[in-house]
């Protein structure tokens, strides 16, 4: 019986092997341009624009400097990238992951790693900032519900918790997948300089 092919090929040229990622085969203008481009919430949401995972990553990374002003550059790079994965896996909802099963979480930590080694991170977050990101994810997902995918303020309370103060003021406008793309790569420029600027880094 012929293998079922388990590899992609990207438009920067690379073959990324999915059961088998390594970081040469991450490229940055990859992971920016397939993010743009799949949706968030199954694509029920409102506006001209289908709401992106590139643009949730940027407002996760946003709100965890808001939440957390004085984390290292190298943290924030990793909100950028908490979802970099989903450039190649998309973006299901949670009730689908759950039903799916291990294997998807599996799949996911393979391309982590591979992604957090290409920009200099580990592998492996550790558990202090992977639950600060979720937090802000948490917080994002509820803007998000309540603003632009018909949840009811009372709703995403009791799904997703009140939101923090620091969430206050943020309002979400889906952007074209083009417009986005280049402010995720921008973003992620400009937190690499960051990092390389860092003391002790």
């Amino acid at each position: 019986m012929k293998q079922a092919r388990a590899w992609q090929r990207m438009l920067s040229g690379r073959r990324l092997d999915l059961l088998d990622p390594t970081p040469v085969d991450i490229e940055l203008q990859d992971i920016a341009h397939g993010l743009a481009f799949v949706a968030r919430w199954n694509g029920q949401t409102t506006g001209d624009w289908p709401y992106s995972v590139a643009e949730h990553s940027l407002l996760v990374e946003s709100l965890l400097g808001r939440m957390e002003p004085g984390l290292a550059p190298r943290w924030r790079l990793a909100a950028l990238l908490h979802d970099a994965p989903e450039y190649v896996i998309g973006d299901m909802i949670s009730p689908v992951k759950a039903a799916v099963g291990p294997d998807y979480g599996a799949l996911d930590e393979r391309l982590t790693a591979a992604i957090h080694i290409r920009f200099g991170l580990p592998a492996v977050l550790p558990t202090p900032i992977k639950t600060l990101i979720k937090k802000a994810d948490i917080v994002s997902a509820w803007l998000e519900a309540t603003q632009i995918a018909g949840f009811s303020k009372a709703e995403a309370d009791r799904i997703f918790g009140r939101p923090t103060p620091q969430a206050a003021g943020v309002t979400i406008a889906p952007r074209p997948p083009a417009e986005v793309r280049a402010a995720f790569i921008d973003r992620h420029a400009q937190l690499m300089a960051q990092v390389d600027a860092a003391p002790g880094r």
